[in-house]
């Protein structure tokens, strides 16, 4: 019994130590492209180039390191010739687990800048929180967004 009992605690404490080794801070950069799926663009009635659009777009994320994730979002934006501010929320899936976050930002002069709020996340990311930056980059390609993206997440122990 007495075997048991000390075979069972050291079993559990391996377990404690890697849930603790899995908590902590993460950093992920990375470029995403984006394309819009569904949109909806509005003009605002006697206000010249007033727009708000909104719609679902989707993402690809490409590391340095090759490895690669999907942005699943919806955005709505309330543009004055093309500059305001955004928001919306996304879901990013990688191989290892995916993670919930809401953005906010505003364009002008053709760029982009913003914050994300990280909500939640699956996987290696599971009750996930922190922070992130958008930012547009050079982009050679029409009908795109290219951005930087910095994530800082946070992951809990058990």
């Amino acid at each position: 019994m007495r075997k048991s009992l000390a075979f069972f605690l050291s079993g559990m404490a391996v377990v404690v130590a890697a849930s603790t080794a899995v908590a902590g801070e993460q950093v992920l950069e990375f470029k995403l492209v984006t394309r819009p799926i569904d949109v909806k663009v509005m003009e605002a009635a006697n206000i010249e180039g007033q727009t708000v659009v909104s719609g679902k777009f989707f993402g690809v994320a490409v590391f340095k390191d090759g490895r690669i994730g999907v942005k699943e979002f919806v955005n709505t934006s309330d543009l004055l010739k093309g500059s305001g501010p955004f928001f919306g929320y996304s879901t990013y899936t990688f191989e290892d687990g995916s993670i919930t976050a809401r953005y906010t930002g505003s364009a002008k002069d053709g760029k982009s800048k913003g914050e994300y709020t990280i909500l939640s996340g699956t996987g290696v990311y599971a009750n996930a929180t922190g922070t992130g930056t958008i930012e547009s980059a050079p982009n050679p390609f029409k009908g795109v967004n290219l951005l930087n993206i910095k994530l800082v997440v946070k992951t809990p122990g058990t």
